[in-house]
Order: C-alpha cells, then structure tokens, then sequence
C-alpha cells in the first residue's frame, strides 16, 4: 500500500486548505525543553493498526513508535489518544464513490477529498491501537472521522477546518499549557495536529524520533519549516526530562 499512499498524501498537500485557525492568534512560543508537570499532555497521534506496516494506509516503519511513545509515556500523567474511527460508508471511502478508486479525488462541500480504500472502521482491527501500544494511563480518546460527511486529520479541528473535535476545550478545562505531540505520520496528521494546537494557544512540541513520516517529494522538510513558522518547537526524546 505503500505507493499508492505516497501518490494520495501528494494530492492531499496540493488541496489542503491553510491549517491556521482564522482570527486565532498562535500559541506561546516554545522553551527548548518542555516542562513536564501537571501543565504538560502528551498526544499520542493515531498509533493504529490501519497506519502501521500491513495495515490499509500504513506510514513506512511506523511500528518502531511504539516502544518509543511507551517509554515516554511513563514520564507522562496527561495523555490524549487520537484515533480515526470511521462509520462503514463513510464519505473520504473510494468505496462510497460509484466508480471512483482509492487515491482519486472528489469535490466535497469543505473542498477536495482524497479518497480512501476503506480504513479504521469503528469496531474493526484495523481501527484498533496496536496492541503492544501501552499507554493505559491516558485519561481521553479523541475519535475523530465519525461523521459520516467529513473527514478529520488533525486531532483538533477536523478537515472542513471549522469543526472542533473537543479537545481544545478539554485540555483548557484540564489547565493544560503544553502539549507534546508523537504518532503518526509526522508530516501529516502530525504536523496538522501540532499546528492547531499552537492556533489554540497551547506551547507546542513535536518528538521528532517518537514520529515516522511519509517524506515524499520534501513533505517532511516542508512540514518541519511550517511547524517553525508556527511556534513548534522540534525535539528529540533526549531533550525531554527524565
């Protein structure tokens, strides 16, 4: 599945509308290592059967953040999961498009959709965090993709970049100030997430050796300058206190 996700992620970058929440000023610029408190959440993004290796949309190597994220999560007491949790027949599905196949593109009331073979159903293995995933401790799961008519990449706004999926409104409740950010696909969902999250006014952290990318045709170079311009700060697990 490897290049035909390559082929998809491209389009998906060629119609992405701007992640910046209009009129939403960027968040507190990031110290060079984030304190770890009670202040601190730790977001875990879409770690998935679908997104790891033999999975529908697998990111390559995206197995090898799992023992990472476990080990980081133990410094952790915030955690937030995402998790893609689509109805059968959802929209962004290649399947729900008479003659359309996976990696096309339609015009959706939001913008153009990629489409999708069929992935993270509710309630199916493929939707699943891998198993040897171990981050019991986290408090919420932020499923998104649910609505049958739009899609959601980031773990905060989802793709007609005007419905909140809830967790800003959590983290504020919870008193949260910074949010570091792991999973998958660094130069995607990743990257969307760390960038609404530093629109909504949250210190941002991205732990670059807790991510994989895609990196096609410079993705990565180019997520990691617009994750910069946008007051997220690039780490490396070795940069965070013990």
């Amino acid at each position: 599945m490897a290049g035909p996700f390559e082929i998809d992620r491209r389009m998906l970058i060629a119609g992405a509308t701007v992640l910046t929440v209009a009129g939403v000023p960027h968040g507190a610029r990031a110290q060079e290592t984030p304190v770890i408190d009670e202040r601190a959440v730790l977001i875990v993004v879409d770690v998935q059967n679908d997104f790891c290796p033999g999975g529908n949309l697998a990111v390559p190597r995206g197995d090898e953040v799992v023992p990472v994220i476990n080990a980081l999560a133990k410094r952790f007491s915030n955690i937030v999961l995402t998790q893609d949790w689509h109805p059968a027949g959802h929209s962004s599905f290649a399947s729900s498009h008479p003659g359309k196949k996976p990696f096309e593109t339609v015009e959706m009331p939001y913008g153009r959709q990629v489409l999708w073979p069929d992935h993270c159903i509710q309630g199916s293995k493929g939707a699943e965090f891998r198993a040897d995933l171990d981050v019991s401790s986290a408090q919420a799961i932020i499923r998104k993709g649910y609505r049958r008519e739009v899609d959601s990449y980031s773990g905060f706004v989802e793709a007609d970049r005007k419905t909140p999926t809830g967790l800003t409104g959590y983290l504020r409740e919870r008193g949260i100030l910074r949010a570091v950010i792991v999973g998958l696909a660094t130069d995607f969902c990743v990257s969307w997430t760390a960038q609404d999250a530093s629109a909504a006014g949250f210190e941002t952290y991205v732990v670059e050796d807790a991510c994989r990318a895609i990196d096609l045709e410079g993705s990565l170079e180019k997520a990691w300058a617009e994750m910069a311009e946008n007051d997220i700060t690039r780490i490396r697990v070795s940069d965070l206190p013990g």
